[in-house]
């Protein structure tokens, strides 16, 4: 599946897109080497209709602290990131870290924290969105989640849909193509 088509469910028949740039931004920080520390930042989107379009990551920052097992972010640049993105039409919406994992899970201390965040927060958004990013390559290492005051599910990947040239009556049939890549009508 092309990086730049990852899309997942959101409740209520939304959906949650991620623009090229900030898959780009996932994967150059991937720790796929015994010397890469963890990594992490927060994410900015558009919210448009039914449509919640993640057009930035921020992060790392020089003033972050980070580890080979810990990423601690600099909490007055995050504040100045969202105050900055928010006067150009972005809104926070969230965080993403790196975990040392192909197929990465939060901890209990990443659940608890987006929680948190979400109770203590000044927003207008229904929940916050939680991506960690893992050693093995996209999606499968990406683990996506929304997270609200009461509690948190895994996101999954939204089918795509997929025109096909030439259908049956010739004019092209839309087609639903799933992340394992096979196709319906």
């Amino acid at each position: 599946m092309s990086d730049d088509l990852l899309e997942y469910a959101l409740p209520g028949n939304r959906v949650l897109c991620f623009a090229p740039e900030v898959v780009a931004r996932f994967r150059m920080h991937r720790q796929h080497r015994l010397w890469r520390k963890e990594a992490g930042g927060q994410l900015f989107a558009t919210m448009t209709g039914k449509v919640v379009d993640i057009r930035e990551a921020t992060g790392p920052r020089p003033s972050d602290r980070r580890s080979l097992f810990g990423y601690v972010p600099h909490r007055a640049a995050e504040q100045a990131e969202i105050k900055a993105r928010y006067a150009r039409g972005l809104h926070f919406i969230g965080d993403w870290h790196t975990h040392r994992q192909a197929m990465p899970e939060p901890s209990s201390t990443d659940l608890h924290s987006m929680q948190d965040m979400f109770k203590r927060s000044d927003h207008d958004t229904p929940g916050f969105i939680l991506v960690v990013v893992g050693t093995e390559l996209f999606p499968e290492g990406l683990h996506v989640s929304y997270h609200q005051a009461g509690g948190w599910h895994e996101l999954k990947l939204k089918e795509a849909p997929v025109v096909v040239e030439g259908g049956a009556n010739g004019r092209g049939a839309k087609m639903r193509q799933s992340p394992n890549g096979k196709a319906s009508t």
